[in-house]
């Protein structure tokens, strides 16, 4: 994945960061997205990873 391919996911993950923080209430399932946003931003080498973790999670919900 290039830093191309990275900067929507860093956008949307830092709006979803942005909004979670500003209401005070984190759950386990928004730190993880706040974790996510970091790997992207940081596009540290597990960014491949991850990528492909999240990749794989949102096909399951496009099957019909």
């Amino acid at each position: 994945m290039n830093e191309v391919a990275a900067i929507p996911f860093a956008v949307a993950f830092g709006i979803i960061t942005v909004l979670l923080v500003r209401s005070r209430d984190v759950k386990a399932w928004e730190a993880v997205l706040i974790g996510l946003f970091g790997v992207y931003l940081g596009q540290t080498p597990l960014v491949f990873t991850v990528h492909g973790l999240v990749t794989w999670v949102f096909s399951g919900f496009q099957h019909t």
